[in-house]
């Protein structure tokens, strides 16, 4: 039997496999963040494919962390009832389901957030951008407060774990990052300080969870942007997770679209994140989850087998073949998705999907 379809544990989360859904902003949640019934049906159907988790697409746990609008809130009590719908989907097909808990930080649209955008200090994203307006004491605070109350909202609405979003460039990332984060005070100005945002927000979460409930993360490993995060920067990061309560960690890198690569056509293409998870290798013995690229079940396996990584996570592949663990299990070699990058809803429509114009439907 391939590697790929050995179980293994995350945390006390026992996965039948070793593939799982990368979080995918899914705009399938009402103006209010709400997740509407097409949002529970996709859920369903990925968990009939054999997958071996799900994470969500990223949720909104404050008001003003917003990314934009259609993305899924956990920022409020009355919101569990509408979040259990999609467990219960899941949960009716035999899945697992964790929910990717975040704030966009300066990376929220303004049309999407009651007020200006926020960040550990005011360096807009790129030139010409609004700057952001500076968090001070209080407001970190309440923002490590929101993070944890979300967790606490997913567990009692039924999810299977908890993954925090600190890549990208999101909020977490922003602290994180000497490229977004200018700060002098305990927050900021040492990688130490800087890393200190992601420590309280991880053991908070921790705090309102338990010590059973599973916690992951998504970490940036690099900005690849002028005096951003270096590989160096977040190893040192991922030596402390185990001690903050994390179960597992997802690698990735770079800052919004960056992040997201198009045409992943060759072998040879694949696994972009590989160097930074052999680096992250080397500081943890926590399970490792590789995103990137990943597209044939031979680069997969090689992943799996030299240790580099535990599990592999895949996005836009599992918008176009919902079933593709089962597809891979009955011999299919390969995704068959190209990395045309036309997954997410132009103006004017709804939801992802896979927009190939060269899809045979």
């Amino acid at each position: 039997m391939s590697i790929l379809f050995e179980p293994k544990s995350i945390g006390t989360l026992e996965l039948p496999n070793r593939l799982i859904r990368s979080a995918t902003a899914e705009y399938m949640s009402d103006l209010e963040g709400k997740p509407e019934q097409s949002l529970a049906d996709l859920y369903a159907e990925l968990a009939r494919g054999r997958i071996g988790l799900i994470i969500t697409g990223h949720c909104f746990v404050h008001e003003g962390g917003r990314c934009h609008l259609h993305m899924t809130g956990v920022h409020r009590d009355d919101f569990i009832p509408a979040l259990e719908t999609l467990t219960t989907a899941v949960h009716d097909e035999g899945g697992l389901v964790t929910m990717q808990i975040n704030h966009g930080g300066r990376q929220c649209a303004a049309d999407a957030i009651p007020g200006p955008a926020v960040a550990p200090s005011p360096v807009p994203l790129s030139k010409g951008e609004d700057r952001p307006q500076e968090l001070k004491e209080d407001g970190i605070k309440d923002l490590m407060i929101a993070f944890a109350d979300a967790a606490g909202r997913a567990k009692a609405a039924g999810f299977d774990g908890v993954q925090i979003h600190a890549a990208h460039g999101y909020l977490i990332n922003q602290f994180n990052s000497p490229a977004a984060n200018w700060r002098r005070d305990r927050w900021g100005g040492t990688p130490a300080r800087r890393m200190r945002f992601l420590e309280e927000v991880a053991s908070s979460v921790r705090d309102q969870v338990g010590d059973d409930y599973p916690l992951l993360i998504k970490l940036g490993m690099e900005d690849s942007v002028r005096d951003g995060l270096t590989l160096k920067d977040s190893v040192e990061i991922v030596r402390h997770l185990a001690d903050w309560g994390i179960d597992a960690l997802e690698v990735s890198g770079a800052i919004g679209k960056t992040s997201v690569r198009k045409d992943i056509l060759r072998p040879e293409d694949e696994a972009y994140f590989l160097d930074a998870a052999r680096g992250a290798r080397e500081a943890t013995d926590l399970p490792i989850i590789l995103v990137g690229g990943m597209r044939s079940k031979q680069v997969m396996e090689s992943v799996l087998q030299e240790g580099s990584a535990d599990f592999i996570s895949m996005s836009r592949p599992f918008i176009r073949e919902p079933d593709l663990p089962a597809r891979l299990h009955e011999g299919q070699e390969a995704s068959t998705c190209i990395s045309c990058n036309l997954c997410w809803p132009p103006p004017g429509e709804y939801g992802i999907a896979c927009r190939d114009p060269n899809r045979e439907q």
